[in-house]
């Protein structure tokens, strides 16, 4: 699910971070997963991933190792792919280059996303 999400996304590569998948953008990581193989590491910005912690602590969380670096922890059991897919894009628009910005219409935006 992860990989189709993020490979959707313009100029995304895919490649590895300590040895699990990972996705980046001109070389910043937008997200990888975690080493226990059903968790994901997602860039978010602090204010969000404050809230989503604070309101939906059963799919994002933190650890003191994330607690100060711009990551979610997201229970990839339990999230909503349409809802990851927003967050991705979210992560996607603060590390991508203003060329790939402009013109970019993401599809869940106007509900064509299948």
């Amino acid at each position: 699910m992860v990989r189709n999400l993020a490979l959707s996304l313009p100029a995304v590569e895919e490649g590895t971070s300590y040895g699990t998948p990972a996705y980046r953008i001109k070389g910043k990581l937008l997200a990888r997963l975690h080493e226990d193989g059903v968790t994901l590491v997602l860039r978010m910005d602090y204010e969000t991933r404050d809230l989503l912690t604070q309101f939906d602590p059963d799919v994002y969380y933190i650890t003191d190792h994330y607690r100060n670096a711009p990551y979610v922890l997201v229970r990839l059991s339990a999230v909503d792919p349409k809802e990851l897919l927003e967050h991705l894009e979210r992560a996607w628009r603060s590390c991508a280059p203003k060329k790939l910005l402009d013109g970019y219409s993401p599809s869940w935006r106007f509900g064509t996303e299948s």
